[in-house]
């Protein structure tokens, strides 16, 4: 059984308004680009982890948090492994994108917190597009 987070109890369908995908996926991408955050900065400056490995652990927490709430609220789709299989490709694509401009970013400009949290909303902004509009288009269109 996979796991199932419990933001309502209605059946998950395909049925959800463009509107209401992109609010669902605003907040859960919020909640997920903090946890993200957070993870990030904890171990590029807190523990002293470099800027590359700390983003792409941070991206690992969040995404995997995104996905599970993404599916079940967002875009409220069943399980399935031809969607797993597709989010994972989708995944590791937006992983390179999202720590590579982090990283290009973060050696362009001063190592400070404040650039480093820049870098960070840059990167995050140009995943975040891209998941959306593949989640969205093919994805979530996956049976």
């Amino acid at each position: 059984m996979p796991i199932e987070l419990p933001f309502d109890d209605e059946e998950a369908s395909t049925d959800v308004d463009l509107k209401t995908q992109i609010i669902r996926f605003i907040l859960t991408g919020a909640g997920s680009a903090v946890l993200d955050f957070g993870l990030t900065m904890l171990l590029q400056y807190g523990v002293g982890v470099s800027g590359g490995i700390a983003k792409a652990c941070g991206f690992v927490l969040g995404t995997t948090v995104a996905y599970l709430i993404n599916r079940r609220w967002t875009f409220r789709a069943e399980p399935s492994t031809a969607r797993f299989i597709a989010v994972v490709a989708l995944y590791a694509v937006t992983f390179g994108v999202n720590v590579g401009l982090y990283s290009w970013l973060s050696h362009l400009w001063s190592e400070t917190v404040i650039y480093s949290a820049l870098a960070f909303v840059v990167a995050q902004g140009v995943a975040t597009v891209i998941n959306f509009v593949v989640q969205r288009a093919v994805i979530f269109k996956i049976r």
